[in-house]
């Protein structure tokens, strides 16, 4: 099967352009916002304020994930500064973001007096979806692909010439990467939306966790496939960060199902003297 973006362009009426990146961003948010509000609904949150929680999220992780991009590739950007503020075009990266975005959604939870962890594990449960369907932005803007594979390869991405590494030039097909990561993003969003999401709401904090954990490994697995990794101090950017991600996220699980579960037997105590 080959795939073959159409174009970055959607559709364009006079001066105004729609693009492909910035539709599959906008539902992306919108999917994202709206599971992840029926999830807290039935974990008894304010909807509205997760909403409002969402929203600051999303500004966040849009800032964070430029500012990230722009810092890793920031020679480019010195010469054109307008550059940088120019998200439509592509270049925003998710590790910057998964920054940004929970930095602002904390700050505005610690501002309302809302319960942030809690508040983070509806979110976090939902963000797979949101990522999956971002990804389908790489694909039409050309980007995010793989290594060369030959036309006898079973899942193949056609690339124009100018999107091409000047390196492979002569090369037609790569590896959708942008499609490994997507369908892998929806099984991580099956997994901790309908899987565990109810099994460990008892420890907030958790299912962020496991997010992190979970879409750090995905990472780590496909990263290498691609040709256009951001690099930081000579190494795919993805890769270390998402190597950080993974133990600091799993050293925080632990600590999260310990001190909940202190918790959680102090008030059963208290319950039962009370009682």
């Amino acid at each position: 099967m080959t795939f073959e973006s159409p174009g970055a362009i959607l559709f364009q009426i006079g001066p105004i352009t729609v693009r492909w990146y910035g539709l599959m961003f906008v539902l992306a948010f919108f999917v994202g916002s709206a599971l992840a509000m029926r999830l807290g609904k039935k974990w008894g949150l304010d909807t509205e304020e997760l909403l409002n929680t969402a929203f600051c999220g999303f500004g966040g992780g849009v800032v964070g994930a430029r500012l990230y991009y722009v810092l890793l590739n920031f020679p480019r950007f010195l010469s054109e500064p307008l550059q940088a503020l120019m998200i439509w075009t592509g270049g925003l990266s998710i590790h910057g973001g998964l920054i940004g975005g929970p930095l602002a959604g904390f700050l505005y939870c610690k501002w309302k007096k809302l319960p942030f962890l809690k508040t983070a594990d509806v979110s976090l449960a939902a963000m797979p979806l949101s990522q999956a369907i971002g990804r389908w932005g790489n694909f039409f803007n050309s980007e995010a692909f793989g290594k060369p594979v030959g036309n006898d390869f079973p899942l193949k991405l056609l690339i124009p010439q100018e999107s091409r590494p000047l390196q492979f030039s002569d090369q037609m097909y790569f590896q959708p990467t942008f499609l490994y990561e997507s369908v892998y993003d929806l099984l991580l969003f099956f997994v901790l939306y309908f899987g565990l999401a109810e099994r460990v709401r008892k420890y907030p904090g958790l299912l962020a966790c496991l997010y992190f954990a979970g879409y750090s490994i995905g990472r780590l697995i496909i990263e290498p496939m691609r040709t256009d990794s951001l690099l930081a101090f000579g190494i795919p950017a993805a890769i270390l960060t998402s190597s950080i991600l993974l133990v600091v996220s799993l050293i925080l699980a632990v600590v999260v199902v310990k001190l909940s579960a202190k918790k959680n037997a102090v008030e059963s105590t208290q319950s039962k003297v009370q009682g």
